[in-house]
């Protein structure tokens, strides 16, 4: 039984079934974590669902700002981008069956025995764990009812970007949000900057990426994130784990089997401009 962490998918669906059968996964007895992304970009948005859905109880994945658009333009709320190559999943006879199960998916993954979190962006140093897990299932709660159009029409924009206990509706749900799918960098205070893209090397003072300031959560916990594909993995402090590595931008899609720490890679098989 192993435990398999895979970063952004991307619609990479055939990278992902070539790496699995690499490390030879079972889903009858490993556990597959995924850290969100599933769509956009790559060739095979509808394939990447329709497969991570058929694992049941061997998945383990989290929402990431990517599935989330998919879900505002599901919604007719956000615009339908043509370079995120999601009309063959959108016109899909098993569309509303596939987006309703996303949607219902978490931001936050907690195991408590491997001592591993896991979130598409990763934990802002202003939280501790008990309050990411708060934060976390507000948003989850919000996004599985049928009020979830309401907030995803309210989700975009990168205000407010410092957190407080006292923050409430929409305000609060969106500053959660950023910090889980759209986050890189944070203020020596822990406030978030949402502008800054750029490498670490190339990032202006006083921006620090997230996972250099002190976090919150328990020493022995370790923290498993994607999002930052500039980054190749690299760079992170001991038990970060960035695993994003740009497999739709024509990099590798990485997997990190827990109980080893030993990492596997797939080349891109389809390079996009």
């Amino acid at each position: 039984m192993s435990t398999y962490l895979i970063g952004d998918v991307h619609g990479c669906y055939r990278e992902l079934r070539q790496l699995l059968n690499q490390v030879n996964f079972d889903a009858n007895q490993d556990t597959l974590w995924l850290t969100g992304d599933l769509v956009a970009r790559g060739p095979d948005s509808l394939e990447v669902l329709r497969y991570v859905k058929s694992l049941g109880p061997a998945l383990k994945l989290v929402l990431g700002n990517h599935d989330l658009h998919l879900l505002g333009v599901f919604a007719k709320i956000s615009r339908n981008k043509p370079k995120d190559k999601l009309n063959e999943l959108l016109n899909a006879p098993d569309a509303d069956e596939l987006i309703n199960w996303l949607r219902r998916q978490p931001l936050l993954q907690v195991d408590e025995e491997k001592k591993i979190v896991m979130a598409h962006a990763g934990i802002t140093p202003q939280w501790d764990l008990a309050t990411a897990k708060k934060c976390a299932r507000e948003v989850e709660a919000i996004l599985s009812s049928d009020s979830y159009p309401l907030f995803i029409n309210s989700m975009y924009g990168d205000m407010p970007n410092n957190w407080s206990p006292e923050l409430t509706g929409l305000p609060r749900l969106r500053f959660s949000t950023n910090a889980f799918t759209r986050m890189r960098y944070c203020f020596p205070n822990g406030q978030l900057d949402m502008i800054c893209k750029d490498k670490p090397e190339n990032a202006p003072a006083p921006l620090k990426p997230w996972f250099d300031l002190p976090n919150q959560l328990p020493n022995d916990y370790s923290i498993i994130f994607g999002h930052w594909a500039s980054l190749e993995g690299k760079g992170t402090p001991e038990n970060i784990y960035a695993l994003d590595t740009g497999c739709c931008w024509g990099g590798v899609l990485t997997c990190l089997r827990w109980e080893d720490k030993r990492y596997f890679i797939q080349p891109s098989l389809t390079h996009l401009p």
